[in-house]
Order: C-alpha cells, then structure tokens, then sequence
C-alpha cells in the first residue's frame, strides 16, 4: 500500500497535535521556519540531512 507523504504528515501531525497539545504558536513557528529554511541558502546543507 503506497501512502503519498503529503497525507502522511498531516495524519502525523494531526495525530501529534491531538495527543501532545503543544502550543498553537508553536506550531505555527515550526511549520513557518521550516517553509523558509528550505527556501533559503542554508537548503543545500539541510537537504542530506534530511534524507
């Protein structure tokens, strides 16, 4: 069974959400820093790490 990655994460995440109750701005902080950290110079670095 394939699961794309998109659903994955937001099964995840809403399953993250639910169970832990981080703070909202938490949250917010986090998926926003990590939009732009992969638009930035600092992708290259990231990118194996991430792999």
């Amino acid at each position: 069974m394939d699961v794309p990655l998109w659903l994955a994460l937001i099964v995840v995440g809403a399953l993250g959400i639910k169970l832990v109750r981080p703070p909202w701005w938490l949250v917010a902080v986090l998926l926003l820093g990590g939009y732009l950290l992969a638009d930035s110079l600092l992708a290259p670095v990231i990118d194996p790490l991430a792999r």
